[in-house]
Formats: C-alpha cells, sequence, structure tokens
C-alpha cells in the first residue's frame, strides 16, 4: 500500500525545475503557461492536468503517462484519506 506519496508538483519543483536551475518564470515561459499557475502546482496547490503533462512530455521532462499517474495515484492516497460515505454493491450476491 502506498504511504503518502508526495504531490507530482513538488517532484517537478525539485527534480526537474531546482535541478536545472530554472526560475519558476523561466520554467513557465519554456512551458507556455503563466507563472502563477505553474506556482500553483509546483506548490502542490492544483493537479498537474493532462495538458500540463503533454507540455512537460514535449520538455522533456519523462512522459506525459508518467505525470498523469503520478498525479492520479497522489489523487487516489487523497481520497483514501478521508471517511467516504457507506456505499452498497452494484451486483447482489447470490
Amino acid at each position: 500500500m502506498m504511504h503518502n506519496p508526495p504531490h507530482p508538483g513538488e517532484l517537478l519543483r525539485d527534480e526537474v525545475v531546482s535541478a536545472l536551475s530554472l526560475s519558476v518564470t523561466e520554467a513557465a515561459n519554456r512551458l507556455a503557461m503563466s507563472r502563477v499557475a505553474l506556482s500553483r502546482v509546483l506548490n502542490g496547490k492544483a493537479a498537474i492536468s493532462p495538458d500540463l503533462a503533454v507540455r512537460l512530455e514535449q520538455a522533456g521532462a519523462s512522459t506525459a503517462r508518467a505525470w498523469l499517474a503520478m498525479q492520479a495515484n497522489y489523487d487516489l492516497w487523497c481520497a483514501r484519506q478521508h471517511e467516504q460515505p457507506p456505499v452498497r454493491r452494484l451486483q447482489d450476491v447470490a
């Protein structure tokens, strides 16, 4: 079971933007997005969208699938942290 995965924006910040010594402004310009939008992702306040994942792939930062998988894993972990409403099976067990 996965335990507290990092937000993929943190990985983007630490392993890509910082590792390449890019400012947030420069990285945003290279990814053709606003500095505010990228900053929200890097600080874990916004998700990596499919569009951003494709841009990251085009920019040479891993694959779009890898970024989306990280985001999905993070989102699923977050969903499992809060109580869900009671649900019933869709098909009755015979």
